[in-house]
């Protein structure tokens, strides 16, 4: 081939490639307006926080039925479902090519009760003060509902072409009342949630004085199961104490439980975030972080104790807990009582044997006189831990890098959301959250707080680091 044909051939397979990357761009949507979208997730995050969907008694149609008109109105197609018409559950989905299974993206409606007299700002007023938005449900969980309902708006407006099908759920009940929510949607309606990958609430972006330093993603979460201890004794006159007072009796077996630890259990998860958090941690925190991971039984206790006294959050992760929270017994202060209850909250880590485990707190108890007993089955079903190796764990990481500029750590959530039942028909799932700051939850600032409030900055953070995920993960290429 001579010189001027050669060059013909390469100016053609030039124009060639630029037609290509041409047509590719031309096919990519175009970036969101982000200034634009902060302004409708404040209105819509407003909305929503205005809605008393207190459970007891939910009402979380209010929210179900606000979603559904935005979702008529955009042509995203949506259903609501439920088991009480009062309690409804709202089922979206936007269809991919189906080259992958779906993803789907979830929050809760519904929100735990208030004492409105605590509150600074009317708890259902969405009040915005000094950079915060005010409210019960800020973050709980009403921040990842509003957070997924903008995502949806996002790709359907845009266009986005999708690998998969990405399905939006807003859920009822969760905060106590599954039946309604989650166990109902899992039991009626698993076809529409049926999903490779879950998106939901469990996770957080941690600030402390101010500063970004890490992001948690719960992988794994620990299973509630109630306990309690029932002592028995001989009735009698106050005047004349006895020996067998089942308050007495009471009170020792549950200054026994207050003071025994189970032994430390660690799993993939607790051992990866341990081993991560020393790594960013200051050398006086992080020697005890370390110290948990040791095999010197000593200094796996000293670090043990220092954490119970100090970061008793942390503490719990290493094991199952247990906490007697209603101690009842006696009706008059004249008349020794025949029997008197203590009911314990336990949550055990996924691979506990609940039997043994029971065994092992009668021997701690050690009481004739003091019953041992569960109060009932698991409050949700056991499921396997998610994959760290996954693509959708890879994905968060990369949107946490991109968004944040921080690490990300999996956790074992010590409390339980409602993904355990998704997990249990096999769903990978991963709690993420927005930022906010370590100190907010002491001051009462905090979920289940009097003065539950988010950064309106770290909510508009948050929906982008949604988008950023969600695109990753569903995104045709």
């Amino acid at each position: 081939m001579g010189t001027s044909s050669r060059k013909q051939s390469s100016v053609a397979a030039f124009v060639v490639v630029l037609s290509i990357a041409a047509a590719s761009a031309a096919r990519q949507p175009a970036p969101p307006d982000w200034p634009a979208v902060q302004d409708e997730t404040i209105r819509h995050f407003q909305a929503v926080l205005k809605l008393d969907t207190s459970n007891p008694p939910g009402n979380e149609r209010l929210a179900a039925e606000y979603i559904k008109q935005i979702f008529d109105k955009e042509g995203i197609p949506s259903q609501i479902v439920s088991n009480n018409p009062d309690r409804s559950n709202l089922i979206a989905r936007l269809k991919g090519n189906g080259r992958k299974r779906p993803l789907l993206i979830m929050g809760h409606t519904d929100v735990v009760t208030v004492d409105a007299a605590k509150w600074t700002h009317p708890p259902f007023s969405a009040t915005r003060d000094g950079g915060y938005v005010y409210g019960r449900g800020a973050v709980d969980d009403k921040d990842n509902l509003t957070a997924a309902l903008m995502t949806m708006l996002l790709l359907k407006r845009l266009n986005v072409p999708l690998d998969r099908d990405v399905i939006f759920v807003a859920e009822a009940g969760e905060e106590g009342t599954t039946s309604v929510g989650i166990q109902f949607l899992v039991n009626e309606h698993l076809g529409d949630l049926e999903a490779e990958y879950c998106l939901a609430e469990g996770g957080s972006v941690t600030r402390i004085s101010g500063d970004v330093r890490y992001a948690t993603i719960q992988t794994l979460e620990k299973r509630s199961r109630g306990i309690e201890l029932i002592a028995r004794g001989i009735a009698g006159h106050g005047s004349v104490p006895l020996k067998s007072n089942a308050i007495v009796h009471l009170a020792a077996a549950v200054a026994r439980i207050g003071e025994w630890r189970p032994d430390i259990r660690l799993n993939d998860t607790t051992r990866g975030y341990f081993t991560k958090l020393a790594e960013l941690s200051p050398p006086e925190t992080a020697r005890h972080y370390r110290g948990v991971l040791a095999a010197d039984p000593a200094a796996r206790k000293a670090a043990d104790d220092w954490l119970f006294d100090n970061e008793p959050r942390h503490a719990s992760m290493l094991r199952t807990s247990v906490s007697p929270n209603i101690f009842t017994g006696g009706y008059r202060t004249n008349v020794i009582p025949s029997e008197a209850k203590a009911s314990l909250d336990v949550r055990m880590v996924p691979d506990e044997d609940a039997d043994r485990f029971l065994e092992q707190m009668k021997r701690i108890v050690n009481d004739p006189a003091v019953e041992v007993r569960f109060t009932g089955p698991f409050s949700r079903p056991a499921g396997a831990d998610s994959r760290l190796d996954s693509e959708a764990f890879k994905a968060i990481e990369r949107a946490v890098t991109a968004i944040y500029k921080v690490p990300t750590l999996p956790v074992m959530s010590t409390g339980a959301t409602d993904m355990a039942f998704l997990r249990a028909k096999g769903i990978q799932c991963f709690g993420i959250g927005p930022a906010t700051d370590m100190e907010d939850g002491p001051k009462g600032f905090g979920a289940h707080s009097d003065q539950e409030r988010i950064l309106e900055a770290e909510l508009h953070r948050f929906v982008r680091f949604n988008w950023e995920v969600v695109t990753s993960l569903a995104r045709a290429n």
